[in-house]
């Protein structure tokens, strides 16, 4: 069982339009039951079935107010845990007015393609919030891709991850949950697959349109760039330079040219690769960061990042526990910042890294004895002593 918690983004303004429908959806939900005075069972009331969408039977207004009638407690609970959850961060990118229009349109959306493409008879009415939180989440897919998910999980224990937003909304809830999962039962799979459709092709169009302001963070941001990676290795590819003056093959200096162009992509691929980190960080996904990090070092490993960046990046690596990567961060911190105010507390750390982890006795003494010499908090004094002691001894 997966279940997404916390964003790593809050909203920058309170989503009045978000905490309305969620409250419209409760108060409706608590009107919905009533107890029947000649079995003193609880049900629906009478008025409910005139607001159920009975796909190509019901009114046309049905394809919004079904989304605002819930079966029970743990089918509002959940449908409004993650409007909460992804709703709040895409209000606040649209706006009230705008937010509000995108739920109600996402609601009859989802109705539709439910409508257009269900198997069962037309009869049998559907109801809740599914189709148009799908949509919201699919919005904040496209807004957002780049954010982690604080993810509960559990099996035989329990425990927490972090996933980006990408990579969960898209394999776990679209894929997983609504395409491999399906089978007979009450849930309208394809009104979640037609809400979540929406979601991302309208927010899409909005950031395409400018009618919402983009940025380098969100997912069309990162299909340009990807289109202009393609452009640039289809140009290499065909044997064109397309850092010369004529972008074209220079006859008789195709050794040359191959090598400039090698270089220059080399140079395309640092600076892109600089770029990421630098957002990575600036967002706090500092596992992301820490894996673009190795990427940069193997594609050129003089590149030095600001210095809370790198430390930032080898702290994440030695808690990932990745000591090999996370001692090359630290000594080259220690190399380019060593006139760092706590440049003793990275000497411990990359000291510790050499005794425990890597094996390097002789290393880990040479860092240790630095740190020694400038360390004053006691506890770490004493780490430091007895980790010399034992290599030493």
């Amino acid at each position: 069982m997966l279940l997404p918690i916390r964003t790593s983004i809050q909203p920058r303004r309170t989503p009045y339009a978000n905490y309305a429908l969620i409250a419209v959806n409760i108060l409706v939900f608590m009107l919905e039951f009533g107890i029947d005075p000649a079995t003193g069972t609880v049900g629906y009331r009478p008025w409910v079935d005139e607001f159920l969408l009975r796909p190509r039977v019901s009114p046309w207004w049905t394809f919004v107010t079904y989304a605002f009638l819930h079966a029970d407690f743990w089918h509002i609970f959940f449908n409004l845990f993650i409007l909460y959850l992804f709703g709040k961060n895409v209000n606040d990118k649209l706006g009230h007015l705008a937010y509000t229009a995108f739920y109600l349109c996402s609601a009859a959306f989802s109705g539709l393609g439910h409508a257009l493409l269900q198997a069962g008879p037309p009869t049998v009415p559907v109801m809740g919030a599914s189709g148009a939180v799908a949509a919201v989440t699919g919005a904040y897919l496209v807004l957002f891709p780049q954010t982690l998910l604080t993810i509960v999980y559990w099996f035989f224990f329990v425990g927490t991850i972090e996933v980006p937003a990408l990579y969960f909304i898209l394999l776990k809830l679209i894929f997983l949950d609504n395409v491999l999962a399906r089978g007979p039962s009450n849930i309208a799979y394809n009104a979640h697959l037609a809400g979540y459709g929406f979601g991302i092709f309208v927010t899409l169009l909005l950031l395409a349109t400018r009618l919402v302001s983009s940025n380098n963070f969100d997912l069309w941001s990162m299909l340009k760039q990807w289109n202009r990676r393609r452009h640039y290795r289809d140009a290499v590819a065909g044997g064109y330079d397309p850092f010369g003056s004529s972008g074209v093959r220079r006859p008789g200096a195709g050794r040359e040219v191959r090598k400039t162009v090698a270089e220059k992509q080399k140079e395309v691929e640092v600076r892109d690769l600089r770029t990421a980190i630098s957002q990575r960080v600036e967002q706090r996904n500092l596992a992301e960061a820490a894996n673009l990090y190795v990427e940069l070092m193997k594609a050129d490993s003089e590149q030095v990042l600001p210095r809370q960046y790198l430390l930032d990046i080898a702290n994440q690596l030695a808690s990932s526990q990745r000591p090999s990567e996370a001692a090359w961060a630290y000594e080259q911190f220690l190399t380019h910042y060593g006139n760092y105010e706590h440049a003793e507390q990275v000497e411990l750390m990359v000291g510790i890294l050499y005794s425990r982890y890597l094996h390097k006795p002789d290393e880990a003494v040479r860092h240790l004895q630095q740190a020694a010499e400038r360390l004053s908090d006691e506890t770490q004094m004493k780490m430091c002593r007895d980790e010399l002691a034992r290599l030493q001894g």
